[in-house]
């Protein structure tokens, strides 16, 4: 069982940046892949980032386009998303997750992850 906990979210201006974290309960942290995935009011969640349980390889969501940077302390039992040059459409509630290690190294849909936290929300204005 792990426990997932986000925090770092916040109202910002467009154009600042932010760090998500996504603290986990448990010692087995590295042995698992992680995921970010976002929910704005209205619209289904979606991928954003994931990350393999060794931290080597990434996948992202095609509109991050080099903004987004997901990373992982194995060590600190901690996960990373930072966001730069945020932008009102990045305006969400931001979800960690973690997939046990599988075939698929770098999970990337919401059936892939076994444990989810309770989300941090971001917003951006104009």
């Amino acid at each position: 069982q792990v426990q997932l906990v986000e925090s770092g979210g916040g109202l910002v201006q467009a154009g600042d940046s932010l760090k998500l974290s996504c603290a986990a309960s448990g010692r087995t942290f590295s042995r698992y892949a992680m995921g970010w995935f976002r929910q704005a009011p209205g619209k289904e969640r979606e991928f954003v980032a994931a990350i393999s349980w060794s931290g080597g390889s990434t996948h992202y969501a095609d509109f991050v386009k080099g903004r987004f940077t997901i990373s992982k302390n194995n060590a600190k039992n901690t996960a990373y998303l930072q966001i730069n040059s945020l932008k009102p459409e990045d305006t969400a509630d931001y979800y960690c997750a973690a997939a046990v290690a599988r075939t698929v190294v770098v999970p990337s849909t919401r059936a892939e992850y076994d444990y989810w936290g309770q989300g941090t929300q971001v917003t951006v204005s104009s």
